[in-house]
Protein backbone atom coordinates (compact mmCIF):
# COMPACT_ATOMS: atom_id res chain seq x y z
CA UNK A 1 0.00 0.00 0.00
CA UNK A 2 1.24 3.31 -0.94
CA UNK A 3 1.15 6.31 1.40
CA UNK A 4 -2.01 7.75 0.45
CA UNK A 5 -3.67 4.28 0.74
CA UNK A 6 -2.90 4.14 4.39
CA UNK A 7 -4.87 5.31 7.26
CA UNK A 8 -4.11 5.84 11.11
CA UNK A 9 -5.71 2.22 12.43
CA UNK A 10 -5.11 0.50 9.62
CA UNK A 11 -3.87 -3.20 10.79
CA UNK A 12 -2.53 -6.88 9.89
CA UNK A 13 -1.54 -9.51 11.45
CA UNK A 14 0.32 -12.63 11.17
CA UNK A 15 1.18 -16.19 13.29
CA UNK A 16 3.80 -18.41 13.44
CA UNK A 17 4.33 -21.48 16.11
CA UNK A 18 8.52 -21.11 16.78
CA UNK A 19 9.31 -25.10 16.59
CA UNK A 20 13.04 -26.72 18.25
CA UNK A 21 14.01 -26.47 14.47
CA UNK A 22 12.94 -22.75 14.19
CA UNK A 23 15.59 -21.91 17.22
CA UNK A 24 18.24 -24.16 15.67
CA UNK A 25 18.66 -22.97 12.22
CA UNK A 26 18.74 -18.96 13.73
CA UNK A 27 21.30 -20.25 15.77
CA UNK A 28 23.16 -21.24 13.10
CA UNK A 29 21.94 -18.77 10.78
CA UNK A 30 23.33 -15.93 13.39
CA UNK A 31 25.80 -17.43 15.43
CA UNK A 32 23.63 -16.87 18.25
CA UNK A 33 24.63 -20.03 20.29
CA UNK A 34 23.24 -18.89 24.28
CA UNK A 35 22.76 -21.89 26.03
CA UNK A 36 19.59 -20.21 26.97
CA UNK A 37 18.18 -21.23 23.12
CA UNK A 38 20.19 -24.34 22.63
CA UNK A 39 21.39 -26.36 25.66
CA UNK A 40 18.74 -28.05 28.09
CA UNK A 41 20.60 -28.49 30.62
CA UNK A 42 21.89 -25.14 30.83
CA UNK A 43 19.21 -23.34 30.53
CA UNK A 44 17.23 -25.69 33.10
CA UNK A 45 19.51 -24.00 35.51
CA UNK A 46 18.01 -20.21 34.47
CA UNK A 47 15.37 -18.48 35.75
CA UNK A 48 13.21 -19.39 32.17
CA UNK A 49 13.33 -23.14 33.47
CA UNK A 50 14.83 -24.33 30.36
CA UNK A 51 15.30 -23.79 26.31
CA UNK A 52 13.30 -20.34 24.80
CA UNK A 53 13.56 -18.92 21.26
CA UNK A 54 15.64 -15.88 20.46
CA UNK A 55 13.71 -12.92 20.83
CA UNK A 56 14.79 -11.47 17.96
CA UNK A 57 13.16 -14.79 16.16
CA UNK A 58 9.95 -13.67 17.54
CA UNK A 59 10.57 -10.00 16.69
CA UNK A 60 11.56 -11.37 13.07
CA UNK A 61 7.48 -11.78 12.42
CA UNK A 62 7.11 -7.96 12.85
CA UNK A 63 9.48 -7.45 9.56
CA UNK A 64 7.36 -10.47 8.18
CA UNK A 65 4.11 -8.21 8.05
CA UNK A 66 5.57 -5.17 7.57
CA UNK A 67 7.30 -6.73 4.49
CA UNK A 68 4.48 -8.71 3.26
CA UNK A 69 1.30 -7.01 4.63
CA UNK A 70 0.83 -3.66 5.65
CA UNK A 71 2.18 -1.55 3.82
CA UNK A 72 3.50 -4.79 2.28
CA UNK A 73 5.44 -5.57 -0.90
CA UNK A 74 8.56 -2.94 -1.28
CA UNK A 75 8.19 -1.61 2.41
CA UNK A 76 11.59 0.13 3.37
CA UNK A 77 12.01 -1.05 7.34
CA UNK A 78 13.73 2.23 8.61
CA UNK A 79 13.33 1.62 12.56
CA UNK A 80 12.21 -0.60 15.26
CA UNK A 81 12.01 -0.40 19.18
CA UNK A 82 11.13 -3.21 21.18
CA UNK A 83 10.90 -4.51 24.34
CA UNK A 84 11.26 -8.16 25.05
CA UNK A 85 8.10 -8.78 28.25
CA UNK A 86 7.63 -12.36 28.37
CA UNK A 87 9.90 -15.30 27.23
CA UNK A 88 8.84 -17.39 23.96
CA UNK A 89 9.53 -21.40 24.51
CA UNK A 90 9.66 -23.85 21.84
CA UNK A 91 5.94 -24.50 20.61
CA UNK A 92 4.19 -21.30 21.23
CA UNK A 93 2.29 -20.03 18.34
CA UNK A 94 3.57 -16.42 18.32
CA UNK A 95 1.02 -13.90 16.71
CA UNK A 96 2.67 -10.58 15.16
CA UNK A 97 0.41 -7.11 14.57
CA UNK A 98 1.59 -4.03 13.27
CA UNK A 99 -1.27 -1.15 13.26
CA UNK A 100 -0.58 2.02 11.71
CA UNK A 101 -0.02 4.98 14.55
CA UNK A 102 0.83 7.56 12.52
CA UNK A 103 1.54 9.12 9.31
CA UNK A 104 4.01 11.59 7.86
CA UNK A 105 2.91 12.14 4.18
CA UNK A 106 5.45 14.40 3.52
CA UNK A 107 8.46 12.61 4.43
CA UNK A 108 6.66 9.02 2.59
CA UNK A 109 7.37 7.70 6.48
CA UNK A 110 4.83 5.55 8.73
CA UNK A 111 4.95 4.58 12.32
CA UNK A 112 3.25 1.36 13.45
CA UNK A 113 2.73 0.06 17.02
CA UNK A 114 3.71 -3.49 16.85
CA UNK A 115 2.98 -6.13 19.14
CA UNK A 116 3.48 -10.12 19.48
CA UNK A 117 1.54 -12.09 21.58
CA UNK A 118 1.60 -15.49 22.05
CA UNK A 119 -1.30 -18.45 22.27
CA UNK A 120 -2.99 -17.55 25.81
CA UNK A 121 -2.57 -13.25 25.11
CA UNK A 122 0.30 -12.62 26.31
CA UNK A 123 2.31 -9.78 25.09
CA UNK A 124 5.82 -11.29 24.53
CA UNK A 125 7.03 -8.05 22.67
CA UNK A 126 6.03 -4.76 22.08
CA UNK A 127 7.67 -1.64 20.38
CA UNK A 128 7.33 0.66 17.28
CA UNK A 129 8.04 0.57 13.37
CA UNK A 130 9.45 3.25 11.58
CA UNK A 131 8.80 2.55 8.08
CA UNK A 132 8.87 4.05 4.48
CA UNK A 133 6.19 2.30 2.19
CA UNK A 134 6.51 2.24 -1.48
CA UNK A 135 5.69 4.71 -3.94
CA UNK A 136 3.62 2.76 -6.15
Amino acid sequence: MTIQELKVGDSASMAKTISESDVYLFAGITGDHNPAHVNEHASSQTAFGGRIAHGILSAGLISAVLAMKLPGPGTIYLGQELKFTKPVRFGDTVTATCTVCEILAEKNIVKLDTICINQNGEVVIKGMATVMPPKE
